[in-house]
């Protein structure tokens, strides 16, 4: 059964395997999460997820009928994620990391950590010009396009801009450990974000 959720980064960490290698992990406090909504469909349904509890005091009206329709508390985060299987599921229904399967890996997705507006040397890991004596050409973006035709830049145009604050998914990771009692989950490598942003995870 696919399965999505919903965590937090606390940071990062290494742990020594059995061969003495250091291996680098991630620590995630995930879930727990409920299920809010569950738009069924011919060939898949559609789960909306809830996680973390918030005042209602703090939402608008819409949301807040939204999670009264259904005699549910009201929830912080929503998230929805696509499942085969989910005639398993209801609404109500709480999903924690106990429904993860450690020998199957996941997919990640965060927002990356923002690092403001960024020359191209930084952004797009260009080369730096001739450093020798008479160049003019140090650290400048060069030729962005060609001149009467056609008169313009295109789209997407390697050039300085904003860099990082965009969503980054990361495909198969594997599960290192999992706190069943503390709802923490231990993965391979670095995840995006910095410590404290909210992360999804899904797994088929």
């Amino acid at each position: 059964m696919s399965i999505g959720i919903l965590g937090k980064k606390i940071g990062m960490t290494q742990i020594f395997d059995q061969q003495g290698y250091a291996i680098p992990a991630t620590l995630l406090k995930v879930g727990p999460c409920t299920v809010t909504q569950i738009k069924e469909n011919k060939e898949y349904a559609k789960i909306q997820i809830g996680y973390e509890y918030i005042q209602p005091h703090k939402l608008n009206k819409p949301i807040i009928g939204h999670f009264q329709i259904n005699k549910l508390p009201c929830f912080k985060h929503l998230i929805e994620y696509k499942s085969n299987n989910w005639q398993e599921l209801s609404i109500g229904q709480i999903i924690n990391v106990s429904q993860l399967n450690k020998n199957n890996y996941i997919n990640i997705s965060g927002i990356s950590i923002g690092k403001g507006f960024s020359g191209y040397h930084k952004r797009h890991n260009f080369h730096r010009g001739p450093m020798s004596h008479g160049s003019k050409n140090h650290k400048q973006p060069g030729s962005i396009g060609a001149g009467t035709t056609p008169g313009r830049v295109f789209p997407g145009k390697k050039m300085a801009g904003r860099m990082g604050n965009k969503k980054v998914n990361i495909k198969n990771i594997s599960i290192l450990n999992i706190d069943l009692q503390h709802n923490i989950l231990v993965i391979k490598g670095s995840v995006p974000g910095k410590k404290g942003n909210i992360i999804y995870i899904y797994q088929k």
